[in-house]
Order: C-alpha cells, then sequence, then structure tokens
C-alpha cells in the first residue's frame, strides 16, 4: 500500500530522495549480506573438516581406553585417574567479521597427565590420554567455531529480512507513492492550465466584444 503523503513537490522530492537512500542502503545491506554469507561457508568448511577429524580421533582414544579397561583392575584405573598431573587453562580472544564479534578460544596445557605408576597401567592407557590431551585444544577450538556459526547465522538471517524489507515492502511504497503523486501533480497541472486556457479565452472575448462596441460607436 502507498504511503500517506501530501501531493506537494516539496513531499515528491524528499519522497524521491528516501527512495534513493532506501535503494543504496539496499544496495549496502545486500553486499554485506552477500560477505556474510562467503565467510560463513568458510567457516562451515573449517567446522566440519575439524569435526571430522576429530572424531576419527576420540573414536581411536575411546577403542584404547576400553581395552585399557577391560585390561586394568578397576581399583588400578581409578587410582591412575584419580589425580591430575596437567591442567588445561583456556584463554580468550575476539575477532572481527563485518559488525560482528566473533569468540576466539585457546587452550594451554601445564603438566603431564602421565602421573602414575606403569606397574599396573597399560600401554593403551597411555595412547588414550596422549590422544585426549592432543584433541583437547581442538574440542575447545571447536565450540569457539560453533558459538561462531551460530553468530553469523543469526545475523545473516536479521540482514537478510532487512534486505527483504526493503526490497519488497519499503522500496515498491515509495515508488508506488511516488508514481501516485506524479499523476496528482499532472492532473493538477492539467487543470491549471485547462482554466487558464478558459479564462485567456474569456479575455480574448471581452476584448473582441470591446473592440467590436468601439467601431459600432465610431461608425455611428
Amino acid at each position: 500500500m502507498p504511503i500517506q503523503a501530501r501531493a506537494t513537490r516539496m513531499e515528491l522530492l524528499q519522497l524521491r530522495k528516501r527512495t534513493a537512500l532506501a535503494r543504496r542502503g539496499h544496495k549496502l545491506l545486500k553486499d554485506k549480506l552477500d560477505e556474510l554469507m562467503r565467510q560463513f561457508k568458510i567457516l562451515i568448511a573449517e567446522y566440519m573438516g575439524a569435526r571430522q577429524h576429530l572424531e576419527r580421533e576420540l573414536e581411536n582414544a575411546y577403542r584404547e581406553f576400553l581395552v585399557a579397561r577391560a585390561s586394568m583392575r578397576s581399583a588400578a584405573l581409578y587410582d591412575a585417574l584419580r589425580y591430575p598431573g596437567a591442567v588445561a587453562r583456556v584463554s580468550t580472544t575476539t575477532r572481527r567479521v563485518m559488525n560482528l564479534t566473533l569468540p576466539v578460544f585457546i587452550v594451554t596445557v601445564e603438566g603431564s597427565f602421565l602421573n602414575y605408576g606403569m606397574f599396573d597401567t597399560t600401554p593403551e592407557l597411555d595412547h588414550s590420554l596422549e590422544v585426549y590431551a592432543r584433541v583437547l585444544p581442538a574440542i575447545v577450538r571447536l565450540a569457539g567455531q560453533e558459538k561462531a556459526i551460530g553468530l553469523l547465522a543469526a545475523e545473516i538471517d536479521r540482514t537478510r529480512r532487512r534486505v527483504n524489507a526493503l526490497e519488497y515492502i519499503l522500496i515498491p511504497e515509495l515508488e508506488q507513492t511516488v508514481a501516485t503523486i506524479r499523476l496528482k501533480l499532472e492532473e493538477i497541472e492539467r487543470g491549471n492550465l485547462t482554466r487558464l486556457m478558459k479564462v485567456k479565452k474569456m479575455a480574448e472575448g471581452r476584448r473582441e466584444a470591446s473592440r467590436a462596441g468601439h467601431s459600432q460607436t465610431a461608425t455611428v
């Protein structure tokens, strides 16, 4: 539906400026949406590759740990894992993508996870813990990527709604209102021109009548 506006030339000029501004805003938002989609695809590809690699590593670690659990006494396994010898610390930073601030998680491990005796433990336990220690930073990085993907997806959705609102609602309404006002102004101009022509014709008629009256007076 057209926007309610008065049929004046000033209003027409303002609506044309609003239409041009809306078109520029639509182009900027469309460019932003394209860049967000490009970054989203890159992040998804990185995430899927890292996740598949991580799943393979964890599958091997789980297999090794199950073998160790089956071949060790429960008390010995619990004693070996009771007191951790390594501490993982997570630090955070950020990176900017368009107007978004995306989190980046960095993991540092201090100490040794192999802080148990070798007499009651098996090599499979060592191998599984080695894998867990190796993939822990990848797990945390993956969590950061998942959060970034969620933020990008939400921003893409918001930007797409704005682009659609401009493209399918605001700009068509402005264009329709501009066209309606232009038609009304043209109609008013035609009416004024018609009235001017009638006034001119009436004035010419009066002049002709006046001339005719003067001619008759001169003849008499």
